[in-house]
């Protein structure tokens, strides 16, 4: 059979993560609209008759400003190490600028074969479309293009089959059934951070993390405790909104989901705290899983 670890790289916000939830038809990373909400190397694994790809959904790569993103800057180019194949995901809407320059020139350096995925190309003229490919194409030299609207799951039949004729015979690497390496503490985490990114929307989203105090496995309803980690007091007051009606709608759709995901009843009791200039700080870094293991 065919099988491999395809790295899917690209700047943030260029719909990574929505792209592997469609291949896999299962929500295996959490999206939003803002910018790096993706923070963790995440593998997602699709399965037929005929292969097993692993897919290593990354951090979108940005211009840092703490060791947090650097951290994921790490992660995501890191994860090129671990590949047989390539996915660079493009934004048709946003075209080729300085950072996506630098973002091919250093994936080249791996020489390993890549498929480049225009995606939101719903967003722009074919005659444009014809421009970035040429564009594309004088930078990566040797590439294949697939088209998509990964939001729709448009072409994601063609990109399987491009990525199967470029990955090698090999085993399988994970058992059949198995969707993702993530564990449910993971998942959980994520789930309420996703749900703190929807209702703040443009208020501190970059600031947040979630840390699991808790959970009493062995009880029902199952009892989680969890923190939303903020940098400053100020930011507190924003998550829990006045009357604490925002921490209460944050914990009512996580609870939702949380419940979806364990098919169970689950109590959740969310509070926030402040861990001043967390994402530059190595201890909280560690403690809150964004630190690359060395």
């Amino acid at each position: 059979m065919k099988s491999g670890f395809v790295s899917i790289i690209g700047k943030s916000n260029v719909g990574k993560s929505t792209l592997l939830n469609h291949i896999l038809h299962s929500k295996i990373s959490i999206v939003s609209d803002k910018q790096q909400t993706t923070r963790n190397a995440i593998k997602g694994i699709y399965e037929d008759e005929q292969c097993q790809i692993v897919f290593i959904d990354t951090p979108g790569i940005h211009q840092a400003k703490q060791k947090l993103g650097e951290e994921m800057n790490h992660m995501a180019y890191g994860s090129i190490n671990d590949s047989e194949l390539i996915l660079l995901v493009v934004d048709a809407s946003k075209g080729v600028d300085e950072q996506l320059e630098n973002i091919i020139s250093r994936i080249l350096k791996k020489k390993l074969p890549i498929i480049t995925v225009i995606n939101k190309i719903d967003l722009i003229s074919i005659d444009k479309a014809l421009a970035l490919k040429d564009k594309l194409s004088s930078l990566i030299n040797k590439t294949t293009f697939v088209e998509m609207v990964a939001r729709d799951g448009f072409n994601i039949d063609t990109l399987i089959n491009e990525i199967k004729a470029l990955l090698p015979e090999g085993p399988r690497y994970y058992e059949i059934g198995t969707k993702s390496d993530v564990d449910v503490v993971f998942q959980i985490k994520e789930i309420i951070r996703e749900k703190a990114l929807y209702i703040l929307r443009d208020e501190v989203p970059h600031s947040i993390a979630v840390y699991i105090q808790d959970i009493k496995w062995e009880e029902n309803p199952l009892p989680i405790f969890a923190q939303i980690i903020v940098e400053k007091e100020s930011q507190k007051g924003i998550v829990i909104g006045k009357n604490g009606q925002r921490l209460k709608s944050i914990g009512l759709k996580a609870r939702q989901s949380i419940e979806a995901l364990l098919h169970k009843h689950v109590y959740l009791s969310l509070t926030v705290k402040v861990n001043e200039d967390w994402r530059n700080t190595d201890y909280f870094l560690e403690n809150f899983g964004y630190k690359n293991k060395k």
